[in-house]
């Protein structure tokens, strides 16, 4: 994963993780949740989701939730996650202000 985490700029994968992670969720939901909600335009592979799974729970952005003896470990966000994500938001909202006063609104 690419984050860059002093301009706030994540990767689309990281921030709909995060995302799929304000409800506890095992790996093979938040793969489903990602897909449901990009009407299929963002397919994770179990590779590419547990690597960055792995990753985010080493930066403390999330952890593991509920029994963890369970077969299927679920996850949630961390408050720092939620921070994380909320400036990601606030970074998007900027963005898409900037290029809408520039292209004029093209997409209302």
């Amino acid at each position: 994963m690419r984050d860059n985490t002093k301009s706030g700029a994540l990767t689309e994968v990281t921030f709909y993780i995060l995302l799929s992670l304000y409800t506890p969720r095992h790996g093979y939901a938040a793969m489903q949740f990602i897909e449901d909600k990009t009407k299929g335009r963002l397919l994770l592979g179990a590779g590419t989701l547990y690597g960055a799974l792995t990753s985010l729970e080493k930066k403390g952005w999330i952890t593991p939730y509920g029994d963890l003896k369970k077969r299927k470990k679920e996850y949630c966000i961390t408050p720092q996650g939620k921070e994380i994500a909320e400036k990601e938001l606030a970074r998007l909202h900027e963005l898409v202000n900037i290029a809408d006063t520039i292209i004029g609104g093209a997409y209302e």
